[in-house]
């Protein structure tokens, strides 16, 4: 019905659906995968980064009662400053606001109030709500092309359009600010669960005020899609100051990770030459070197990055990222037998990360030497393990299996990727020709089954939706 009033609309009712579904967009703040996908987010991985925020996070999802491992976190690459969920159990936080957050309690602040929004089940209730409000506008529309129809008035046809589309509007505006509060109150709670402070939070929403003022194409997204109000801000501030934890500081042990995540991403995100203006020189804190280094190596300029990072690791010898990065300088470079050493260093010292045993496995690949198979075959399929969803995992196990001459196992995993990537025709016609290969009754033989069976589905869903 929603689709056929559009088709037939006028260019002013056009405009009218247009302005109510972009606001349910914003306010939602939460995108569904396939959204997600029109938008073309480009997302970045990095195993510190991931085991940083993972880390901040994890006794907030404890606090409200969620299963940390259930949680995804997902980083956006964009210099905006937003953090949103999504899609259940999903957190989407952008490096924008990873890097402009001056300490790590308002980070921290930022991901409790997120978290609050998991906890109280807010996802669903908004669809419910975007469902009732999208109705009404429908409906609306719909009396207007009647009223103008039976008056043959144009202009009565659009004011009563234009009252359902504001009182639409207008419903899911104080929905929102009751859910934001809600999520305000929450995450307070687990701040102080975990006896953390929330000064954080409330100098995070400082901040936000500050933007209010600004026209709405200059505001961060958080500012548009977290309704916020005087009330909300006075609420914070009275908990704050009542909270026996105001004056608490950061934990010690999320005060470093904080400013080399922060100092990593500003090195990998923006241009050399204002990496090295921020981390100058004469700066030899940790997370200033490591920035000076990532900056080097992206000159590219091997020669100073690898006395950084190599003077990093006589200083931390058990620390798997500085190795991670001396590996990805040397692979980048031509110069992956060298690689190798570092990386297997990263992984023997963290290997819990899947991302980790991935590069590993890449690098060993590409050296093009049939001894690596085995333990490239074993890297990867650890990393799969861990991450099943990882496409490109999929991808180069299915090289390995090849050039191991193993075509059953090779087709399957292709047949994985296929399926993650939504190529569904190829997933279904790799998954037959693996049925064939491998040992009938097998675990991967019954997996071949249900690639087969979700394929047939997807594709008899398609059918039924044209």
């Amino acid at each position: 019905m929603a689709a056929t009033v559009r088709r037939h609309a006028t260019d002013g009712e056009n405009l009218l659906l247009t302005r109510i579904f972009l606001l349910t967009t914003l306010l939602l703040t939460a995108l569904s995968p396939a959204a997600m996908a029109a938008e073309r987010r480009s997302f970045i991985r990095d195993a510190e980064v991931e085991n940083s925020i993972r880390d901040f996070a994890t006794p907030l999802f404890q606090a409200a009662g969620l299963d940390p491992k259930a949680v995804s976190i997902h980083i956006i690459i964009d210099p905006t400053l937003n953090a949103f969920v999504a899609g259940g159990q999903h957190m989407f936080i952008h490096t924008g606001l990873l890097t402009r957050v001056e300490n790590v309690n308002q980070l921290i602040g930022v991901m409790a109030h997120e978290t609050g929004h998991i906890a109280g089940g807010h996802l669903v209730r908004m669809e419910g709500q975007m469902e009732n409000a999208s109705t009404a506008a429908i409906v609306g529309m719909l009396l207007g092309a009647a009223v103008g129809a039976a008056s043959g008035r144009g202009d009565a046809a659009t004011a009563v359009m234009a009252g359902s589309q504001e009182m639409a509007m207008r419903n899911i505006l104080a929905y929102s600010r009751a859910q934001e509060s809600a999520a305000d109150q929450a995450g307070l709670k687990f701040l102080d669960g975990t006896q953390q402070s929330g000064l954080g939070m409330l100098e995070f929403m400082e901040l936000l005020g500050d933007q209010e003022l600004l026209v709405s194409s200059r505001q961060d997204p958080y500012v548009r899609t977290h309704p916020l109000t005087r009330d909300r801000v006075a609420f914070i501030r009275e908990w704050v100051d009542h909270s026996a934890w105001k004056d608490t500081p950061a934990r010690p042990e999320f005060v470093e990770p904080f400013r080399r995540m922060r100092a990593k991403l500003f090195a990998f995100l923006e241009p050399p030459v204002r990496t090295f203006q921020r981390y100058k020189e004469g700066d030899n804190s940790i997370e200033a070197r490591y920035a000076r280094a990532i900056a080097a190596y992206r000159k590219p300029d091997l020669a100073t990055a690898l006395p950084l990072i190599d003077g990093l690791i006589a200083e931390r010898p058990r620390d798997p990222f500085f190795y991670e990065l001396k590996g990805q300088m040397l692979f980048e470079n031509a110069r992956g037998s060298e690689a190798l050493e570092p990386y297997r260093r990263a992984v023997e010292l963290y290997p819990d990360s899947a991302l980790l045993e991935f590069e590993l496995g890449q690098v060993e690949i590409e050296q093009n030497d049939p001894k690596l198979l085995k333990a490239a075959e074993y890297h990867l399929t650890e990393a799969v393990h861990a991450e099943p969803e990882s496409s490109m995992t999929w991808k180069f196990l299915g090289i390995v299996f090849g050039r191991e001459g193993d075509e059953g196992m090779a087709n399957y995993a292709m047949a994985e990727q296929a399926m993650l990537e939504g190529r569904i025709p190829d997933a279904r016609f790799l998954a037959g020709k693996a049925e064939t290969l491998v040992p009938k009754g097998t675990p991967v033989w019954l997996r071949i089954q249900d690639i087969k069976s979700q394929a047939a589905q997807v594709q008899r869903n398609q059918q039924q939706r044209r």
